[in-house]
């Protein structure tokens, strides 16, 4: 059995993972932490890590500003840490790589197994397209409330495709003040937020008379969820490390 502490617990997302652990008999939530809220479920909430009792793994869904002591708390603890958390700044990027000089760690801009292997198929697809004379778009889509635009599913699907053809390609995310050509190396990025979209990615493939769309569409925050249980099981026992959601799948 998997021992389990939810980092951010009470959120939307931290009770989706309790309910995904609780159907799944490889895997106990031993504890959950959040600073804002109560127990719900069949596990103590406490509101500092600090307090929580001996686990195999921690999932993290909390927000940016609590990632730094998630990572100091779990680098002490020798305690493997899935991030789940979006929107984390250079410097807090840069912490998650030394702590896994210490921790196993694994960070994906999206959880989901789908949009994993999306990754995959694009780094596969992008040169041969690339070399026929194929322009590459992405629009992504979301909810009204979020908060961070282009997501950070849609910049790692860039990154996919721009990795795939040597980095020589710029990202653009807006054309309003320009007057010219597309230019080959580039990549359009665009974001649209409205009501209730869970996730919509599409990475639009151009070319002369046909077009190539691969696309991903999240109808539930569960994919999300279930993806990160999945990364908590592999992780568990894991050595000190960077992971992906690609080490998961492979």
């Amino acid at each position: 059995m998997i021992r389990i502490i939810i980092h951010g617990c009470c959120g939307r997302m931290g009770r989706i993972i309790t309910d995904i652990c609780e159907k799944d008999e490889k895997t106990q939530v031993v504890a959950g932490v959040d600073a804002f809220g109560d127990a719900y479920a069949g596990f103590p909430v406490y509101r500092k890590l600090e307090e929580c009792p001996e686990a195999d793994v921690v999932i993290d869904f909390s927000t940016a500003s609590a990632v730094d002591g998630l990572l100091a708390y779990c680098s002490e603890k020798k305690l493997p840490v899935v991030v789940c958390t979006t929107g984390l700044s250079e410097a807090q990027t840069e912490s998650l790589h030394s702590a896994a000089d210490k921790i196993a760690v694994l960070k994906s801009a999206n959880m989901s197994v789908g949009v994993n292997l999306i990754e995959a198929l694009i780094a596969q697809a992008a040169p041969k397209l690339a070399a026929a004379g194929f322009d590459i778009e992405i629009v992504e889509k979301h909810h009204n409330q979020k908060i961070d635009a282009p997501s950070g599913t849609a910049l790692a699907l860039a990154d996919a495709a721009n990795a795939a053809l040597g980095n020589e390609y710029e990202y653009v995310y807006d054309r309003t003040g320009r007057r010219m050509k597309r230019p080959v190396k580039e990549i359009g990025i665009s974001a649209v937020r409205g009501g209730s979209i869970v996730g919509d990615h599409d990475v639009i493939f151009a070319g002369q008379d046909e077009v190539i769309t691969l696309s991903h569409r999240a109808y539930s925050r569960a994919v999300f969820g279930k993806g990160a249980v999945e990364a908590a099981k592999f992780l568990a026992g894991k050595g000190a490390g960077f992971y992906t959601m690609s080490d998961v799948l492979s």
